[in-house]
């Protein structure tokens, strides 16, 4: 959402992002380097792209070509600040709601501020001792050295404004630091808006397809085909709410929260309120929500469930994708057996 109000604001903002930029440039900001290839995975947006499956997705191609793998992460939201491994039974207060999430796949997944610390944690307990680190939301984290930049871009992006005006981090420029811009499958614009801007093969840059899969939880029968309340706390609401509909929920009523919310006793009162007085089957919400819920989430009787969807990212290319990587990250251990 833009901000037009913010507008003389832009400058100051644009200001800071070059001097950090002209700082790491020049070497006065120090970029450490770690042992294992890094592959960043980002997008110039303040949030909204799908880098969370787009990250499960890249992690369970490279186990597939037998590589080791782990997610280095800030772990935005969390209440401790230690380096550490991130424990897929603990809560998202403890790690954030995006690392549990992957760590739930059985990817390990580190979390901490410094993200060359916790690649050095991640390097000490693995075995084999070689492998790949995954650095989610770390096109804007230059202190650390990356063999791979990849930025999801989608039109939306190209077409919107710093901050605080607009959602964007650093400008469309930016993007001339990527190796590979991966492009949502239905959004040719996107990619003949970046080779207008001369972006693209023409300077080297891969471009990646991918789509993006909502998958729907089976209801029981006795729920199939009942009106749903829907909610959800993530950037890009709407889409969700117009996934679910094209999946053929009923949306009897829906609820937006901020990104990344933590939700208390009485939210989820409310929507157990929203979802009687609509006479309503269920509760609906994303995976990553879910998380965030946690123990919220549970109910001691069946009268207010509630449903989670996931969304899964799937490679237009994978065969030439893993061919793409195997090339620019070299020879790498393969994961234990």
């Amino acid at each position: 959402m833009k901000r037009p109000w913010l507008f003389p604001l832009v400058p100051l903002y644009a200001a800071g992002a070059a001097v950090r930029s002209a700082a790491l440039r020049l070497g006065l900001e120090p970029v450490r380097m770690l042992n294992w290839p890094v592959v960043s995975i980002g997008n110039l947006s303040a949030g909204g792209t799908g880098k969370t499956p787009f990250t499960i997705a890249l992690a369970s191609l490279l186990l597939r070509e037998g590589i080791h793998v782990d997610v280095l992460s800030r772990g935005y939201g969390r209440s401790r600040s230690e380096v550490e491994r991130v424990d897929s039974h603990g809560s998202a207060g403890q790690f954030g709601d995006e690392p549990l999430l992957i760590a739930q796949t059985g990817v390990p997944v580190y979390v901490g501020a410094q993200r060359y610390l916790t690649g050095s944690l991640a390097e000490s307990d693995a075995s084999p001792k070689t492998g790949v680190h995954l650095l989610d939301d770390g096109f804007q984290h230059r202190q650390l050295a990356r063999q791979v930049d990849i930025v999801l871009v989608n039109s939306e992006d190209l077409a919107d404004s710093l901050l605080p005006a607009g959602n964007l981090r650093e400008g469309v420029s930016a993007l001339k630091r990527a190796m590979v811009l991966a492009v949502p499958e239905e959004d040719d614009a996107a990619v003949e808006r970046l080779q207008a801007l001369g972006f693209g093969p023409r300077i080297g840059q891969a471009i990646w397809r991918f789509r993006r899969e909502m998958v729907a939880p089976e209801l029981p029968e006795s729920l199939a085909g009942r009106p749903v309340v829907a909610f959800c706390g993530i950037a890009r609401h709407e889409q969700f709410f117009a996934g679910l509909a094209q999946k053929g929920f009923q949306i009897a009523a829906s609820r937006a929260f901020p990104d990344h919310h933590s939700f208390t006793g009485t939210d989820v009162a409310a929507l157990r309120k929203l979802k009687d007085a609509t006479r309503s089957a269920a509760l609906v919400t994303t995976a990553k929500d879910l998380v965030r819920l946690g123990e919220l989430a549970t109910t001691p009787d069946s009268a207010h469930p509630i449903f989670a969807v996931d969304l899964q990212v799937i490679f237009e290319d994978e065969a030439g994708i893993a061919v793409w990587l195997r090339r620019a990250l070299g020879p790498v251990t393969t994961a234990p057996s």
